[in-house]
């Protein structure tokens, strides 16, 4: 007869011991405890949010640069009338707008061919040139963009033996949209990539039997199938590209910013706090809306779990 094992021993002991804290009348409460911290943590938030609508309430006495104890709508209506604050708005919605649409259209030929490609060695290449980028931090990236795109760069250096050049690639707008396109272009594929493995590869097949080119079979096919992929895709990129911080601050020289840089301005360097929590409340809201105006026109995407409109 074998002998009952050390860790089948263990084991008991601890299922014991979970039954004495955690009786088995108790059980119908398990989902709710998982939900827990689930739970806690957008309960954090809903209060952070609390305290920044309060603090957004709230003007700077320039004086004693101390925040007022009564409530004024002044932030806000310096946030919606100064054109700095505007132009940054506009800067960054169009920028973010920008960038989702190039990321999908660069990231959509690139899922296709990892998905569907034969080659495993292919395949594994593209894998690592995905998941690469992410070893490597933002901010350690935007300032290799520096190095490569700088005066005295790469790039400039190649144009230099052409005889053209040197030409200003950093500190504009443009330097901007294209390190953020280079982030977010990891984050589309892998949203795209489950889209388009879900797409039978006997749908396309029949499509070209029945007479479709390989360009109208992509074009009526394959992009419908995967418009859920381009909604999630879509939204992540353009979320992302909002509100991000460190590549405007980097390649944009402090000339190109974008609303979370105005935000950190305003709390960090002029220390109008009541002035950052309002231009935050407004992008939270800002951005609130154009997620549900997308969710309304197009369905929520991969988003859905797989309750996206058809």
């Amino acid at each position: 007869m074998r002998a009952y094992p050390l860790t089948w021993r263990l084991l008991d002991v601890l299922e014991a011991g979970v039954a004495k804290v955690f009786p088995r009348r108790l059980a119908g409460a398990t989902p709710y405890l998982m939900l827990a911290p689930a739970v806690l943590l957008v309960g954090l938030l809903v209060l952070g949010l609390f305290q920044i609508a309060d603090g957004s309430l709230r003007t700077l006495d320039t004086t004693t640069f101390l925040m007022s104890e009564s409530y004024s709508l002044d932030n806000f209506r310096r946030a919606l009338s100064e054109p700095l604050f505007r132009n940054v708005a506009l800067k960054s919605f169009a920028g973010s707008l920008i960038v989702t649409a190039i990321t999908l259209i660069l990231a959509l030929p690139y899922g296709y061919v990892m998905v569907r490609t034969k080659s495993a060695a292919l395949r594994k290449t593209l894998l690592i040139a995905l998941f690469l980028p992410f070893f490597i931090g933002q901010v350690v990236r935007a300032y290799g963009w520096l190095i490569i795109l700088g005066n005295q760069g790469l790039v400039n250096e190649a144009l230099s033996f052409l005889g053209i050049g040197p030409f200003r690639l950093i500190y504009n707008y443009p330097a901007v949209l294209f390190g953020l396109i280079q982030y977010m272009l990891p984050f589309a594929v892998l949203m795209l990539a489950p889209a388009l493995t879900a797409i039978p590869e006997e749908t396309e097949a029949a499509a070209e039997s029945l007479g479709a080119n390989w360009i109208q079979t992509f074009i009526h096919v394959v992009l419908p199938m995967a418009r859920p992929g381009f909604v999630g895709a879509g939204l992540v990129v353009m979320t992302l590209s909002l509100t991000d911080f460190a590549i405007p601050a980097i390649l944009g020289g402090g000339s190109q910013d974008f609303i979370a840089n105005a935000i950190y301005d305003q709390f960090f360097r002029t220390s109008d706090q009541g002035l950052g929590a309002t231009l935050a409340l407004l992008l939270v809201a800002a951005g609130s809306t154009l997620v549900a105006i997308v969710f309304a026109l197009v369905g929520t995407g991969t988003l859905g779990m797989g309750r996206a409109k058809q």
